[in-house]
This record gives C-alpha cells, sequence and structure tokens, in this order.
C-alpha cells in the first residue's frame, strides 16, 4: 500500500487560471449530473398518478423508487475498476448511453413489473454518471482547481432536487407520466453529441482482476444498508425484521470487505489505503455527516410546507426555491474560496450558517412570517453550497490521479450512505411524533432540532477537516503526495 502522506513541497494559495477545455469537459458532465438528480424527484412526484394508470397498488410503486435507488448504490463501487478497464471518458458516455436508452424504454413499460426491472437498469446507470464524471473532471482539472471546476457540478446537484417537484407537479397537470422518463432523451442526445466533441481521451491503467467477492460484499451491503434505513423511514421502528436485519447485514458485509481489503487478500474494488490521508479520511467523515443533514433537510424541508402548511406540490416547489437559489449563488463563491484556502474553513463557514438558520425552525410553528421562513431558505441554501463541494473537493485534491476513479466511488458511496441515515432518522422522529398524537407543530420543531444536532456533527467533522488542512501546511505536505 501506498502512503499518501508522503512530504512535497508546498505552494502558497494561489488561484490558477482553468482552461477552457476544463471548462468544457464541466458543461458536459452538468447533463449527466442534472438527468440523474433531477430523475429521482420527479419520478417520485409521479409514483400514485403511474400506480393508478397501470392498475397496480402504490406499495408496488414505491418499487420504482426503492429500486432505483438500491441499484445506483450497486453501481457506485464499479466505477474504481471500469474506468481503470475501460477509461473514464468511456465509463460516462456508456453510463450516459445507457440512461438515456433505459428513460426510453421505462416510458413504454406495458406493466408494473416491466417498469421496476427497467428501473433497476436505469439506476445501475445513474449509480455510474455522477461519479465517473466527478473522476473525470478530477483528472483534467488537477487538484488546485476542483473547487472552482466542481462547483458547476455542484450547481446541478443542489438546484435539481429542489425544482424537481415543481417540473413534475406542471408535467403531470399537462401531459401522461411517460414524460417523466421520456423528457431525459432530448438531455441525453445533446449530451452525447458534446461529448462525443469535447471529452478527451481518459488514459486507461491496469484494471487487475475483478474482484469478485469484493464486489458481493460491497453490492450486498450497500443495498442491504440502504434497504433498511429506507424501511425506518416508513416503518418508524429499527427492531421490525424488515428493518434491524438488512441494517445489520448491510453493515457486517462492508466490514467484512474492509477487513479482507486491509489484510490484502486477493484483488481489491476499492482502494482503501486512500484512508491513510488525513486529508481523504477526514473530508469524508464531513461528506458523511453533510449528507445526513442535506439529504434530512431535503426531505424534511417539503413535507413542513406540505404537512405543516397544507401547500400542494407545485407550490412546496416554488416555496423552496430559495433555498435552492442559495445553494447556487454560493457555490461559485465557494470553489474560488476553496482553490485558495481549502475545503475545511470553507465547509466550516457554511455549516455554521445552516445552524443558525435551522434553530429558529425548531422553535417556530406553522405562524411563522413567510417572508422570514424564505429569507431562512436563502441563508440555509448558502450555507449547503459552502459545504458540499468544498468537502468533496478537499477529498478528491487528497488522493494521487490514479485514486480518483475510486475515491469517486467512495465519496459517493458515503454521501449516499449519510443521506439515508439523514433521511431515515427525520422520517422515524415524524413517525413516533405522529404515533404519539403530538400537534402537528410539536413533531415537526423536534425533527428541526434533530437536523440541527446533524448539522452541528457535520460542523464538527469539519472543523476536523479544516485542523488537518491546517496540520500539513504547517508541516510543507501536499494532501496528494
Amino acid at each position: 500500500m501506498t502512503d499518501n502522506r508522503t512530504a512535497a513541497p508546498v505552494a502558497e494559495p494561489a488561484l490558477e487560471a482553468v482552461p477552457a477545455a476544463v471548462w468544457r469537459v464541466a458543461g458536459v458532465v452538468v447533463f449527466g449530473a442534472v438527468m440523474s438528480m433531477l430523475d429521482t424527484s420527479l419520478v417520485n412526484v409521479g409514483l400514485n398518478t403511474i400506480a393508478t394508470d397501470l392498475g397496480a397498488t402504490l406499495d408496488s410503486a414505491q418499487w420504482i423508487a426503492s429500486g432505483y435507488l438500491l441499484a445506483l448504490a450497486v453501481a457506485l463501487p464499479l466505477v474504481g475498476w471500469l474506468g481503470r478497464r475501460f477509461g473514464l471518458d468511456r465509463v460516462w458516455l456508456g453510463a450516459l448511453i445507457g440512461f438515456t436508452i433505459t428513460s426510453g424504454l421505462c416510458a413504454l413499460a406495458p406493466n408494473m413489473g416491466w417498469l421496476i426491472a427497467l428501473r433497476i437498469a436505469q439506476g445501475l446507470t445513474a449509480g455510474l454518471l455522477v461519479p465517473a464524471g466527478q473522476a473525470m473532471i478530477g483528472q483534467v482539472a488537477g487538484p488546485h482547481r476542483l473547487g472552482r471546476v466542481m462547483s458547476v457540478v455542484g450547481i446541478a446537484v443542489v438546484a435539481a432536487p429542489a425544482i424537481g417537484p415543481t417540473v413534475g407537479g406542471l408535467m403531470l397537470a399537462q401531459l401522461p407520466w411517460e414524460w417523466l422518463f421520456l423528457i431525459n432523451i432530448p438531455f441525453g442526445l445533446v449530451a452525447v453529441t458534446l461529448a462525443l466533441r469535447v471529452l478527451p481521451r481518459i488514459e486507461r491503467s491496469a484494471a487487475g482482476t475483478f474482484d469478485v467477492v469484493g464486489f458481493a460484499l460491497i453490492g450486498a451491503g450497500l443495498s442491504l444498508l440502504v434497504y433498511g434505513l429506507g424501511e425506518i423511514g416508513s416503518r418508524g421502528d429499527f427492531f421490525a425484521p424488515t428493518v434491524g436485519a438488512p441494517i445489520v447485514l448491510g453493515v457486517l458485509a462492508l466490514a467484512g470487505y474492509v477487513l479482507r481489503s486491509v489484510r490484502g487478500r486477493g484483488p481489491r474494488l476499492l482502494d482503501v489505503s486512500m484512508f491513510r490521508s488525513p486529508v481523504f479520511s477526514s473530508a469524508n467523515a464531513a461528506n458523511l455527516f453533510n449528507g445526513a443533514s442535506l439529504f434530512g433537510s431535503m426531505l424534511l424541508l417539503p413535507l413542513y410546507f406540505q404537512v405543516l402548511h397544507g401547500q400542494s406540490l407545485i407550490v412546496t416547489g416554488l416555496s423552496l426555491a430559495s433555498f435552492g437559489f442559495g445553494g447556487v449563488v454560493a457555490l461559485p463563491i465557494a470553489g474560488r474560496l476553496t482553490d485558495r484556502y481549502g475545503g475545511g474553513v470553507v465547509a466550516t463557514i457554511g455549516n455554521v450558517l445552516s445552524v443558525l438558520v435551522t434553530v429558529p425552525f425548531a422553535f417556530g410553528d406553522a405562524s411563522m412570517n413567510i417572508v422570514v421562513v424564505q429569507v431562512l431558505l436563502l441563508i440555509r441554501g448558502i450555507g449547503t453550497g459552502l459545504t458540499g463541494i468544498p468537502v468533496v473537493a478537499a477529498a478528491y485534491a487528497a488522493v494521487r490521479r490514479d485514486q480518483l476513479s475510486d475515491a469517486a466511488s467512495t465519496v459517493n458511496i458515503l454521501q449516499r450512505v449519510g443521506g439515508s441515515i439523514g433521511a431515515a432518522l427525520l422520517a422515524v422522529v415524524l413517525y413516533r411524533s405522529a404515533a404519539a398524537g403530538l400537534p402537528l407543530d410539536a413533531g415537526f420543531r423536534q425533527a428541526f432540532w434533530w437536523l440541527t444536532g446533524a448539522t452541528v456533527v457535520s460542523l464538527a467533522a469539519s472543523i476536523w477537516l479544516w485542523y488537518t488542512e491546517i496540520r500539513l501546511r504547517a508541516a510543507r505536505v501536499e494532501p496528494g503526495a
């Protein structure tokens, strides 16, 4: 294993110009990020409509969403090996083509069984799109430009879920549900055309033997863990057989992979030696807890408007526009600050803002002034924009160029797990408060206190990352050396 802490000279903070070719690559990658992120929120809006049209129950329709998410989790660890074997540009392009084709096939599904199967296939391609695109950006941008370039992709990650419910609601009001999938086809065709002209050829490297055992452990572990956490949210009970057993088995499978990799037995699907880098370790801790805070808020805030304020789906989407706008505005600033000062300090500032504007919701009720609510959401969006991309960029800058594809898989896996934990936690809080007969105001106040706690933990992890970066700079050590 290679020790990533090898000393090397560090330049003073300075912003290196980003070549136009790098911006073009980032622009193309954004198409894939928009498609995969927007698709989830769009389809979730239409589950009831799809179930009614296909003559199925809503319970079975839930597998349109669950199957997609489970397949996405299974595909995430494959990016590293596939990138080495075929080249990241080919992996990303192949995933994009696959996502576009399966989107069209989903619209043609004759019944619920076929639609679920096709959504699983679509999820497998979506699981490759975002990490392969991020790794490719890391390859072409270099560590000292990552913050600015990654912020472009981050705009899609923040904006797409925010506008998804509104767009989905408007589409369902005017068009049949098939258009929730067909909308991906024009995006995909444009992206493929641009990719063939813009994407550079990424060199392949020695992929080695495919780690079948490792893939089985990670794939089963992630899918079981994500499924179990999702069941917590719907059942509100950890001790239910469909909840506790998958979570325990998932954790054991993932622990088995880590133990096997540390012992160096056989081929390795993911390079766990990256965690020897203190910056990579601290950045991924921040990434895990930031995922819990971010995805927790993405679950809680729409319910806050729909349940507590009785708003329709479309009005809820419009009410959340200030949150998305704040993130979009903050991301370019976050990118520049990250490249100059490091991800830790920027993420710390973002989390402080997020904590400060979440606490008022924990004291408020349905009578909160709507202008105050919108200002708080705008500031939380700014905090979110200052948090996510800086820790991801710090993680990628902390590894060698040949480790980027594995790093992208790892970063997205931890973000996905953190997001599942955060969403499950807040869903349980709301479920149990309702079961206890508490007023809606009281239930949401409890949920916002838990969201504040999750954000405080994310803040602590960001401070750890900040401290680690300061210590390495003082020792004149390059994080990714």
